[in-house]
């Protein structure tokens, strides 16, 4: 039975965060210049993206393993995790020599099994199921309940929240007395949030704490309306790091007395984001690590000569994503723009397009036509690039002129699935 109203002591923490000087990183907090020149504020970004698994987990993981006795570790651990957690509890098994079982959805970016298989080494199985972190967790539950084995829990745990509440002593630590005005924490099952958080609430109660949550995985801000934990029906799963139906017991009571607000960020947004920090910082981001950065664009009125904390999570970015993360954020841009277009079943008709349709810096990134040889007109998708999100109304404006016989699908969303 948890206890409803745990709250992380100052002295656990401590002990945690002694417990793992040897074993962790004290990742850097660093002001970073074109954030805060963008945002007229000294913004500074705590870099657990430079941690030893690149994600602040293995601090939870760790302080939660070695918290077990003798006689629990014997039995084995089992933990479910869609990657970064997965890391922590491997890296954990392989420096105790425990033997471990993990299980993650079969939808995991291969980057990150393939890190959990080299920081576990012959320590750790690896079982691939399902397609959700929640359905994941179902199946490895069932697994402890059958062979006595302990569940380390990715958040709704007391030395999982402790352990990640180190962050928060170390962010005072280097702020060197600074006062900070905000902290942006990104929001999944809620372990980081309600863990700096607490620290935060008693060492810094005028700071105020975002919460962070992707727009299509809203499952603490909803819960928060509501007044108790609610469980999601469906969720985006995009932003794998931070996506879960349900968030913790735990983390719900604490976060529901140290956020002082959450915000829902698009995934969109989010896919920008890690592209310009790829861009412009050469950091390499996750979805979930990038989230607390993410939503500063809805506080820049706010935040204006203020000093501000993002914690940027984690770093395990698989390449193969990259595409979609790009497709994401041009969409978000309004700069991809994609349409059915009905052609005249002549030649030339295509060319004509181009030259009176296309602006100088538009480009065709998407085109599939199939020609209907019994009909006067064929249909394509057309997926156009723009330069500039304000060339959109004078592209429209020209194949109303031309009369062009289009319909457009962004904002059509069961047909952009289907036929994109």
């Amino acid at each position: 039975m948890k206890n409803k109203f745990y709250f992380p002591s100052y002295e656990e923490v401590v002990k945690a965060k002694n417990l793992l000087k040897d074993i962790i990183y004290e990742t850097p907090l660093q002001r970073n210049s074109l954030l805060s020149e963008k945002y007229q504020a000294n913004i500074f970004l705590k870099r657990e993206d430079l941690q030893i698994i690149r994600s602040y987990k293995i601090r939870g993981a760790y302080n939660k393993i070695k918290s077990l006795s003798h006689i629990e570790l014997k039995k084995g651990i089992i933990c479910a995790s869609a990657g970064n957690h997965a890391q922590g509890v491997a890296y954990s098994c392989n420096i105790l020599q425990l033997p471990g079982k993990i299980y993650m959805p079969s939808t995991t970016p291969k980057q990150k099994v393939e890190r959990v298989k080299m920081f576990g080494k012959e320590n750790v199985e690896i079982v691939l199921i399902g397609d959700t972190f929640d359905a994941v967790s179902y199946e490895a539950m069932k697994d402890c309940k059958k062979n006595k084995k302990i569940f380390i829990h990715p958040f709704d745990d007391i030395k999982i929240i402790e352990g990640q509440a180190t962050v928060g002593l170390e962010i005072l630590k280097q702020s060197n007395s600074r006062s900070i005005d905000y902290v942006f924490l990104p929001i999944g099952g809620g372990g980081l949030a309600s863990g700096v958080g607490s620290i935060f609430k008693q060492f810094s109660p005028t700071t105020k704490i975002i919460g962070v949550e992707p727009q299509g995985a809203p499952s603490m801000s909803y819960s928060l309306k509501k007044g108790k934990v609610i469980e999601l029906k469906t969720i985006d799963r995009f932003i794998d790091g931070a996506s879960v139906k349900k968030v913790g017991e735990l983390n719900f009571n604490i976060c529901n007395r140290v956020l002082s607000e959450i915000k829902t960020v698009p995934e969109g947004k989010v896919c920008t984001t890690i592209l310009d920090l790829y861009n412009l910082e050469a950091i390499v981001a996750e979805p979930a690590g990038a989230l607390s950065i993410s939503a500063l664009d809805f506080y820049s009125k706010k935040i204006k000569g203020k000093t501000i904390v993002c914690v940027l999570s984690g770093g395990n970015n698989d390449i193969t994503r990259t595409e979609e993360i790009r497709e994401r954020s041009l969409l978000y841009e309004e700069k991809k723009h994609y349409f059915i277009v009905k052609f005249p079943q002549r030649a030339g008709s295509l060319k004509e397009f181009v030259n009176n349709i296309l602006g100088p810096k538009d480009d065709i990134a998407y085109f599939e036509y199939s020609k209907k040889n019994s009909k006067e007109e064929g249909p394509a998708i057309i997926g156009i690039e723009l330069a500039d999100k304000n060339e959109f109304s004078g592209l429209l404006g020209r194949m109303k002129k031309y009369k062009v016989h289009f319909q457009y699908l962004n904002k059509d969303p069961d047909l952009f699935r289907v036929l994109i």
